[in-house]
Order: structure tokens, then C-alpha cells, then sequence
């Protein structure tokens, strides 16, 4: 499936997240922040780029990890992503569905 964001048409699975890492830039990411209604800030990007991190060196995540690794606490965390953290923070860093997410 495809989808366009910010103008550029990527790559997606069912739910709506990038298939290929390497089409997402910071401008689609606000578009699925828009989306979800959350304005990002360079602490959301913080975040976002930890995540893309993680996925490339094929590290399984969990909101508990992301609370350990010293970017964000858990608190923080939600208050970025209030509606469902690691699942929307997944999608706007352009990495898959995490799998311990439903």
C-alpha cells in the first residue's frame, strides 16, 4: 500500500506504518503528528530518532526500555505521546508496528 505525506507517496503497511525506513524525513513525521494531534518538538524528535536506532540495530522495544534509556522516563514518554506511546511514536519515527503492541 501507499500513502502520501508531506507530498512525497511512501510505502506502508495495513496500519498506516512506513515499510521502508529510509523514505521517512522529519516533514512526514509532523504529518503523522498533525494526524494524531500532537505538535513536535525537538524533545519528540529526541525520541524518535532513539527509536529509528534501536530498529536498525534490530532491538526489540518496550515502553519499560524506552523508560530506561536515559532519552525519556516512562512519564515522559506518555506525556509526548499521549494516546498510545510506543505504538504512535513507532509511526511517526518510520519504523514498524512494535510487536508487543496490539
Amino acid at each position: 500500500m501507499e500513502k502520501v505525506y508531506a507530498g512525497k507517496t511512501v510505502s506502508v503497511d495495513k496500519d498506516g506504518y512506513l515499510t521502508d525506513l529510509s523514505q521517512w524525513n522529519k516533514e512526514i513525521a509532523m504529518e503523522i503528528a498533525k494526524e494524531e494531534g500532537i505538535v513536535l518538538t525537538d524533545k519528540h524528535f529526541e525520541v524518535l530518532a532513539y527509536l529509528q536506532d534501536q530498529q536498525r540495530k534490530e532491538v526489540a522495544l518496550s515502553i519499560r526500555s524506552i523508560g530506561k534509556s536515559g532519552v525519556v522516563d516512562i512519564k515522559q514518554f506518555y506525556e509526548l505521546f499521549p494516546k498510545g506511546p510506543l505504538k504512535i511514536s513507532s509511526k511517526m519515527a518510520g519504523i514498524p508496528k512494535p510487536k508487543s503492541c496490539i
